[in-house]
C-alpha cells in the first residue's frame, strides 16, 4: 500500500522506495503552491520507485504532470535520480545549490572510466590494499564499468540561492545552505505558521542534514580535478550549529520520520562528533594510513562484514575526520610515509 503522510498546510510526504538499501526509503514531500505542487526531493531513478512516486500522488488526486517544480535538497541520487523524469512528464522546473549542480554536470561530461581511474588512484593513496583495488582496475581493463548512478537526472535549470525564497506563489520557503553531506546541501525552511501551532519558527525540510535517529555520511568532497583541502566534516559541524539557531516547530526529513526537538537533535549530533574525534585520537597514538584507520573504527558491523562499496564510503568517512584532526592541529601526517600515515598530536 502506498505510503503518504499528511503534515497539515499543504505539506504530505511520500515513501518512495530506495532499491536494495537499508535505509528502505526517501520522503519526498509534496509542497501544495498557488501555481500547482512542488517536489521537494524525487526518489531513486528506479522503476519500482517511479511507481511509488506516482502512486502516491495519485492518492493526493494529483498527477505527475501536475507538478509545477521540483526542490532538491542535493545532488544524491535517492534525492535527485526521478527528476529527470518529472521534467519529461510535467516540464517542470528543477532547482538545486549551484555546488550540487557543478557535481550533475561534472558526472555528465565525464569519459567512461574517469571515475575508476580516479578512485583507483584514491584508494592506493590512502593506503588500501591491492586486493581492494584490483576489481576497479580489472572493470577499467576489461570495459565493464557499471553505470553510475544519477545519469538520467535531470541537469537542475534553477539555482537555489542561500538566504534568499524560492520563488513559490503563495509560501515563504527560504534556502539555507547547509554543507557537508555534500557541497551544496541545502536545507529549506518554511516560514510559515505551524497548522498544529506548535511552538517554533515554521517547519524546515532538511534533506540528509538533520535526521532522527541516523547520523548522515560526511566525507571527502569527490573532485577528480579539484585540490583543495576542504573540510566537509568542519562544513557539516557549522551549518549544524546555524540550524539549531533556527527555532523550527518541527523537522521534515528525507528519511525516517517528521521530529520536533531541533535543537536537541542538533547537540547530540554535535556530540557525537566530538567523541568521535576524540576516539580517534587514541587511535592515532600509532601512526596510520586513512585505510588503518578506518578499518580500527566503530561501524554498525564488523570491518571484515562490511561490503565492498561501504568500506570506500567508509575510508571517505575516515578522511573527513582526519581531515579536520589535522585542521584542528589536533593531528599531523608523518614526513617521508607513502602511502601518507597520520599521528595524534
Amino acid at each position: 500500500m502506498t505510503q503518504v503522510t499528511e503534515h497539515g498546510g499543504g505539506v504530505w510526504s511520500l515513501r518512495v522506495p530506495i532499491p536494495d538499501n537499508p535505509l528502505g526509503h526517501t520522503l519526498v514531500h509534496v509542497l501544495d503552491t498557488d501555481r500547482g505542487p512542488v517536489l521537494v526531493d524525487t526518489g531513486w531513478d528506479d522503476p519500482a520507485s517511479w511507481d511509488e512516486l506516482t502512486a502516491g500522488l495519485a492518492a493526493l488526486g494529483l498527477s505527475v504532470q501536475e507538478i509545477h517544480g521540483v526542490v532538491i535538497t542535493h545532488h544524491h541520487p535517492d534525492h535527485h535520480g526521478l527528476s529527470g523524469r518529472v521534467r519529461e512528464e510535467s516540464g517542470a522546473w528543477i532547482a538545486m545549490h549551484a555546488a550540487d549542480t557543478a557535481v550533475v554536470r561534472r558526472t555528465r561530461e565525464a569519459e567512461p572510466g574517469t571515475w575508476f581511474d580516479y578512485l583507483a588512484r584514491k584508494l592506493a593513496t590512502v593506503g588500501a590494499p591491492e586486493d581492494h583495488i584490483a576489481p576497479l582496475r580489472a572493470a577499467r581493463a576489461s570495459g565493464r564499468m557499471r553505470t553510475l548512478p544519477g545519469l538520467r537526472s535531470a541537469l537542475p535549470d534553477r539555482e537555489i540561492v542561500p538566504g534568499e525564497l524560492l520563488d513559490l506563489a503563495g509560501r515563504r520557503l527560504r534556502a539555507i545552505w547547509t554543507p557537508g553531506h555534500t557541497p551544496g546541501h541545502v536545507c529549506l525552511h518554511l516560514e510559515e505558521e505551524h497548522p498544529s501551532r506548535l511552538p517554533g519558527h515554521g517547519r524546515l525540510f532538511s534533506g540528509d542534514h538533520l535526521l532522527p535517529g541516523i547520523s548522515p555520511h560526511i566525507g571527502l568532497y569527490e573532485d577528480p580535478d579539484d585540490a583543495t583541502a576542504a573540510d566537509p566534516l568542519g562544513d557539516y559541524l557549522d551549518s549544524l550549529e546555524r540550524i539549531g539557531r533556527l527555532g523550527v516547530a518541527e523537522v521534515l526529513p528525507a528519511h525516517q520520520y517528521a521530529f520536533t526537538d531541533a535543537a536537541g537533535r542538533v547537540r547530540e549530533l554535535l556530540d557525537h562528533h566530538e567523541e568521535r574525534l576524540t576516539g580517534l585520537l587514541g587511535l592515532l597514538a600509532v601512526p596510520l594510513t586513512p585505510w588503518q584507520l578506518a578499518e580500527r573504527m566503530e561501524w554498525n558491523r564488523p570491518w571484515d562484514q562490511i561490503p565492498y562499496g561501504s568500506r570506500n564510503i567508509a575510508v571517505s568517512e575516515a578522511e573527513a575526520h582526519l581531515r579536520r584532526l589535522v585542521k584542528l592541529g589536533r593531528a599531523e601526517p608523518v614526513a617521508g610515509t607513502d602511502p601518507v600515515t597520520y599521528i595524534a598530536v
